[in-house]
């Protein structure tokens, strides 16, 4: 076993170490979901912490552009389904709704498709839709994607499927244990340890990893891909899902707790800091190609929003520009796009019907 540096402390820790103590380890799916969704304790009950001021930054709360860029994207998706009306436009996870509220604004450009628009959020914190609301978006909030009416489709998840629950399995040198969070009843401290390999494990590799290689899976979000995909085969449409992660399969730990902006010990203070996975795109684009779509991409955050025409919009915003709003605004590019930054670190993959045709910023060839 490997123990946290200090032990679990608050309501949060202490119902965590009663599940264990009860019905013993729990997997890192379910230790996710405790810690942050907890109707009281859990993380998000707390209200998401975003922005300088909080524990982590998304794009949108770094530049409008980012925003904008998307909803013209999305603008032009619709006008390549044939300018559908209604069309369902859904955002999974909009958190403090920026990101919607700078795509509606980019989408004023084409007021027939403001006319068109149906608006839905898939938001299941309530602080976060009172948030919405404040707004003025102009939705119907929704638990899930399963009860967004039928028809056409815009959907956007940006920095969704990051924290979404995953599982993981350890290499043991002859086969695979799933690695799980346990009690170290000495120093009443949680830790990782592992149970036994079930049906769910991954195949056996024909190469073997290295010993204490760490596979990763997403039930979740396999779910969600299928579930878009079904929609988008049957209706028609595309979506956009940007996130930080990998494009092919791989071996390794992704599981990880951020605070403050500074990463700190998922198991240290459950509830105190949010907890992420870096997202298998090959997997997503796999399973949406089951499920009836297209997908194409993953493609690099920073050269995606360079073909979306990153430059020319920061150049127009520039030119009515103070000198220090001028520098925050390179800053915001550099940020955005940078390989040192989130140019490479965070992809896109496009979603679309089966017969679509290629999206902006997005190559011919299907994804990996």
């Amino acid at each position: 076993m490997t123990a946290a540096p200090a032990p679990a402390d608050g309501p949060l820790g202490r119902h965590i170490r009663d599940l264990i103590a009860a019905a013993g380890p729990l997997r890192i799916d379910q230790y996710m979901t405790e810690v942050l969704l907890h109707p009281v304790h859990g993380y998000y009950a707390q209200g998401r912490r975003v922005g300088a001021e909080g524990d982590f930054t998304t794009a949108p709360e770094i530049s409008q552009m980012f925003g904008e860029l998307i909803g013209l994207w999305l603008a032009d998706r619709w006008q390549a389904m044939g300018a559908p009306a209604p069309v369902r436009l859904v955002e999974l996870g909009p958190g403090r709704g920026t990101l919607m509220a700078d795509i509606l604004r980019a989408l004023r450009v084409l007021p027939a498709l403001g006319d068109a628009l149906d608006l839905h959020l898939v938001e299941s914190n309530r602080d976060f839709r009172t948030a919405q609301r404040d707004r003025g978006l102009p939705a119907t909030w929704h638990d899930t994607l399963d009860t967004v009416p039928a028809g056409p489709l815009l959907l956007i998840a940006n920095e969704f499927f990051d924290a979404l629950p995953i599982r993981q399995w350890l290499w043991l040198g002859s086969g695979w244990a799933e690695r799980a969070v346990g009690l170290d009843k000495q120093t009443d401290r949680l830790v990782f340890t592992t149970l036994g390999a079930d049906a769910d494990a991954p195949p056996l590799p024909a190469t073997p990893p290295p010993a204490g290689a760490i596979a990763e899976r997403c039930p979740a979000a396999m779910a969600h891909a299928h579930a878009i995909a079904r929609r988008l085969a049957r209706d028609g449409g595309a979506a956009l899902i940007v996130d930080y992660g990998y494009a092919g399969p791989g071996w390794g730990d992704t599981f990880q707790a951020v605070a403050a902006h500074r990463p700190v010990d998922p198991l240290t203070a459950p509830g105190a800091a949010d907890l992420t996975a870096h997202v298998n795109f090959a997997a997503l684009a796999h399973t949406a190609r089951a499920g009836g779509a297209a997908a194409l991409g993953p493609v690099d955050q920073g050269r995606f929003l360079d073909q979306l025409g990153l430059g020319l919009r920061a150049a127009a915003l520039k030119a009515r520009a103070s000198a220090a709003q001028a520098a925050a605004i390179d800053a915001a590019v550099a940020r955005l796009t940078a390989p040192e930054q989130m140019g490479t670190l965070f992809k896109a993959l496009a979603l679309t019907g089966p017969d679509a045709p290629v999206p902006p910023g997005f190559a011919a060839e299907p994804a990996r």
